[in-house]
């Protein structure tokens, strides 16, 4: 006999907040005024291994039961208060009569491994530029290793984006997920600089297949009223990667090798392999799609919009990472402020992301949205300038939190429109080209004009206005043109 999923969340919940009321009134009185850390030790373990084992539970109600993503979240706070998880075990016990079991849905596999492309992605920022030198690289050549991914992701989605019209979303997947566990692999045989830039060469290229076609997959098998929300839930998977991949990279990296960092990030890729091999053979194109008429491309405003949108948003991130640090510390406070605050961006930006907000992107305009976005990202970019106290300077996160919340689902809905699914896969290519490119183009540009501190911020927030106002422009345009139609 199956066990419901509710049913077994119950089970680990109770565990969960049994084993948090024994470690709060019981081993933690006994460690300072009994004097017997011992039992705060074997009951903290205890209780993180009860932990994790009751947040996968909750991730197999969510898949299984397909709740509210706010029961999830509801979930896991209440795990925090003692007595908590007793007082949600009545309501899941209601709950659990009239909640119907569903088939796996397919589409979040695809979300594991968009999150895998940016987990990968994020993992490496913290500790490649350290690993290079420890290699023995000069700084120079340590600047190229770290740049050297990105340089090569742009052909990687290139040639994603080409081939997976020709041959099909999942091959593609498969090739990426293949070839990017090998090369990540691949760096425990890294004994040099120049075996290291072979290597990121070739994980950067690899890399960049994943990424275009599974949005294309994703984009294919939504239903076109669902484009905007289930863009917003792609985008949180990408904010949880941008959160959680330095911190866990400079965690573990200060305990094990740089090299077995990212064995870890290729036994995730194997096993979402083995799951897409399993779960989404049926998205394998059939021989005789292959025969039909080829379809190219067609440049179109909107295409023009997504693209800009893609390569404004990445070039204004790579300004944030090249000069907020530099900001803060002229400022007076820690370097340590830098990455609190750039928390704080990726926190409200999920919670927009994965929270009924998201619901906002099916029902505006998405032209109206990524305008809103970029002229958000603008305005905190100038007022990060500008900022001289903490808490202003929080505010303006938060503010650029909201505008990446809102312009990221609305270039990739953009793209979808404008596009069809045989010609999908190559817009997505270029798409993401652009992504790569917006990057490396923020600080670079910026380093050579010799910008930073408050000048570096307000241009910033000057080219992203200019982009706003062709946005705006192009968009009352195209509204005059059918209001005239119409008439």
């Amino acid at each position: 006999m199956k066990i419901h999923p509710l049913r077994f969340l119950r089970i680990i919940g109770v565990l969960d907040g049994l084993s948090l009321i024994t470690l709060l009134f019981i081993s933690m009185p006994l460690k300072y005024f009994a004097d017997l850390p011992l039992f705060v030790t074997v009951n903290g373990s205890i209780h993180g291994g009860i932990f994790m084992l009751y947040v996968v539970a909750i991730a197999i109600v969510q898949l299984r039961i397909q709740w509210s993503v706010s029961w999830s979240l509801l979930s896991v706070f209440v795990a925090f208060i003692p007595f908590g998880n007793f007082v949600l075990d009545m309501k899941l016990k209601k709950m659990e009569k009239t909640m119907r079991v569903k088939p796996f849905p397919t589409h979040w596999l695809v979300y594991a491994i968009i999150f895998f492309s940016f987990f990968d992605l994020f993992v490496q920022l913290p500790i490649m530029s350290t690993y290079a030198l420890s290699v023995g690289a000069s700084t120079f050549i340590a600047g190229i290793v770290v740049g050297m991914y990105s340089f090569m992701n742009t052909f990687g989605n290139i040639f994603s984006g080409v081939f997976t019209d020709k041959i099909g979303a999942f091959r593609i997947l498969v090739f990426g997920l293949i070839t990017s566990s090998l090369s990540l692999l691949c760096y425990q045989l890294v004994d040099s600089p120049e075996i290291l830039l072979v290597v990121r060469c070739i994980h950067g290229f690899s890399s960049g297949f994943i990424t275009p076609a599974a949005f294309t997959l994703l984009a294919n098998i939504r239903r076109a009223e669902e484009q905007g929300s289930g863009s917003a839930i792609t985008g949180a998977f990408v904010g949880i990667a941008a959160i959680i991949g330095p911190a866990s990279s400079g965690i573990l990296a200060s305990k094990i090798s740089v090299p077995n960092v990212l064995s870890f990030v290729a036994v995730y890729g194997i096993i979402l392999l083995i799951g897409l091999l399993l779960l989404l053979r049926k998205f394998s194109l059939p021989k005789r799609v292959k025969k039909q008429v080829k379809e190219k491309l067609q440049w179109n405003i909107g295409i023009m919009k997504a693209y800009g949108g893609a390569f404004f948003l990445m070039f204004s991130q790579g300004v944030l990472a090249y000069l907020l640090p530099i900001h803060i510390q002229d400022l007076g406070y820690s370097s340590r402020m830098s990455g609190t605050l750039l928390s704080v961006f990726g926190i409200v930006a999920v919670l927009i992301f994965i929270l009924p907000t998201n619901r906002i992107f099916d029902f505006i305009n998405a032209q109206v949205t990524l305008l809103v976005g970029v002229v958000l990202l603008a305005f905190a970019q100038i007022g990060i300038g500008l900022a001289e106290e903490i808490i202003w300077l929080y505010g303006m996160l938060a503010l650029y939190g909201v505008g990446f919340a809102f312009l990221f689902p609305s270039i990739n809905a953009v793209l979808i429109e404008a596009t069809t699914e045989k010609t999908r896969g190559k817009a997505y290519g270029y798409f993401y080209a652009f992504f790569s490119i917006g990057v490396v183009a923020g600080s670079a540009i910026l380093g050579m004009l010799d910008l930073i501190g408050t000048p570096g911020f307000i241009f910033t927030g000057a080219i992203l206005l200019s982009f706003s106002l062709f946005v705006f422009i192009t968009l009352v345009t195209t509204k005059v043109s059918l209001l005239k139609v119409r008439t």
